[in-house]
């Protein structure tokens, strides 16, 4: 029997306790999935003071006033834990200068110096908690310096010395705390040289991903064909090169969800539970629910889209508002949950003002817990991106039978089958070029097979019935796990 592996997950955020994307997800429900698989895993995140409520997640201060060493400057921490399920615990590094002034979890001036920080913290806690992990699996770039740090700053650590780390890249645009694109020249980071001091205006600069990339056991993204897209000039945002260099320790993971998080049958914030065999009844009175409830016309055969992700040019806004105008004059509504770009939310607005009994728009920040009725009561999710690294919304999606459309890239690609109505399998609508029309095209075919009664009932249960749990990916990461030790 192969051994027990001890993990330390680290990521920026972690649902429940903070969430602005599907990273959170993910944070929560692949450790959990791979402690029921009977390995020792343990969740370290920051402690966001104004999002983080410590009453209610029941947490204990469990090591005060910490001394860190953080880029020639001494820097005080608190520990303080928490448990996302029996025996798994979570463990918040707070500051409450670095983490404590502001609302938002990201976007802020001094983003590199915050995680920065927050990466000393973790590996200073695994010294104290005295957890010798075999991996240390490091989400996304906040987390990228961990590799580095481990190879300079805490390379004599008797914990840590054991320690192996696993790189997942959630989305290669975000490197560090500011856009890459923007960085002059005369600063780009080449990854190699020493970090900059903490009072640094250089540190913000430094990329946190490629340096990450170069200095990890074993780096993955989150499917199949995003690992394959990331290695051409045209997805690897100007890290292809070094992508294509760590083609041996480069995989693709697809992501999953949780079946216990998201399930329609024991949902308490749907308006009916249903299952498969009742979706028909209970998502016709989840839409009328949910239509009355946002000012909708009530109507339970009115076909309902959602669009349920960030509110950006990536998720494909910018081709659902050349369309809007067409969409609304038809026979449809349609409900936006999400938060983004200005200039796209302003415009959805002013289509609300226009058309007040056919579109929603609702700040998933205030709407959060509406997110599994919108599932429940949409007959179909909008999700027409630019480019998309797994896509977590599909997967909810098709989990409470609401039909996705979606480009055919990335993670959508290893997740939707495009529906073919001759042969009656498929559990979506695919479309392949990044154009308006492409998009509208997929709409029409959708609405067109929705008033087929008996097709459109098998193709969302087959949607519903999809394997997309955790359980086979947590396995993959096992398997991940055992290569890095090697």
């Amino acid at each position: 029997m192969s051994r027990i592996l001890k993990i330390a997950s680290v990521a920026s955020e972690v649902a429940p306790f903070s969430k602005t994307g599907g990273l959170a997800d993910v944070a929560r429900s692949l450790p959990k999935a791979v402690n029921r698989l009977g390995h020792q895993v343990i969740v370290i995140t920051p402690l966001y003071n104004r999002v983080i409520n410590k009453q209610k997640y029941k947490l204990k201060e469990i090591f005060q006033n910490i001394q860190l060493m953080v880029g020639g400057k001494t820097i005080a921490v608190n520990y303080w834990q928490g448990y996302l399920m029996e025996g798994l615990p979570v463990y918040f590094v707070e500051n409450k200068e670095y983490f404590g002034k502001k609302q938002d979890i990201y976007g802020l001036a001094n983003d590199n110096a915050r995680f920065y920080l927050f990466d000393v913290a973790v590996l200073r806690l695994l010294e104290l908690l005295e957890f010798k992990p075999d991996i240390i699996h490091c989400h996304d770039w906040q987390t990228g310096l961990i590799p580095q740090l481990l190879n300079s700053q805490f390379k004599k650590s008797a914990v840590l010395r054991g320690a192996r780390t696993v790189f997942t890249i959630h989305n290669l645009i975000f490197q560090f705390g500011h856009n890459w694109w923007q960085t002059p020249a005369d600063k780009k980071d080449f990854g190699t040289k020493k970090l900059p001091d903490l009072t640094n205006p250089d540190l913000e600069y430094v990329n946190f991903a490629k340096r990450a990339i170069l200095q990890a056991n074993i780096i993955n993204t989150v499917s199949e064909q995003y690992r394959e897209e990331i290695m051409t000039r045209h997805f690897g945002q100007d890290l292809h090169r070094i992508l294509r260099n760590r083609i041996d320790r480069l995989f693709g993971i697809i992501n999953g969800i949780d079946h216990f998080d998201y399930n329609p049958s024991n949902d308490d914030s749907l308006f009916t539970k249903y299952d498969w065999r009742s979706a028909i009844v209970g998502k016709a009175n989840n839409k009328a629910y949910l239509q009355e409830k946002l000012g909708l016309q009530v109507d339970r055969d009115m076909p309902l889209l959602c669009a349920t992700s960030r509110i950006t040019f990536q998720k494909g806004f910018s081709l659902i508002m050349e369309i809007m105008g067409w969409l609304l004059k038809r026979d449809v509504q349609i409900v936006i949950l999400g938060d983004g770009d200005s200039q796209y939310i302003n415009q959805l607005k002013a289509w609300r003002k226009k058309y007040p009994r056919r579109l929603a728009v609702l700040s998933y920040k205030k709407n959060l817990k509406l997110e599994s009725l919108i599932y429940a009561a949409s007959d179909c999710l909008l999700l027409p991106s630019h480019h998309e690294p797994c896509g977590i919304n599909q997967l909810i999606a098709m989990r409470y039978g609401c039909v996705p459309i979606v480009r055919n890239v990335g993670g959508l690609n290893d997740t939707v089958n495009n529906f073919n109505p001759r042969t009656n399998r498929g559990t979506g609508f695919v479309f392949n070029n990044f154009t308006a029309i492409a998009l509208y095209t997929a709409i029409i075919r959708a609405l067109e097979n929705y008033h087929h009664q008996s097709s459109w009932a098998g193709l969302l249960k087959r949607g519903m019935k999809t394997a997309s749990s955790w359980k086979i990916p947590a396995k993959k990461y096992i398997n991940l796990y055992r290569r890095a030790l090697k």
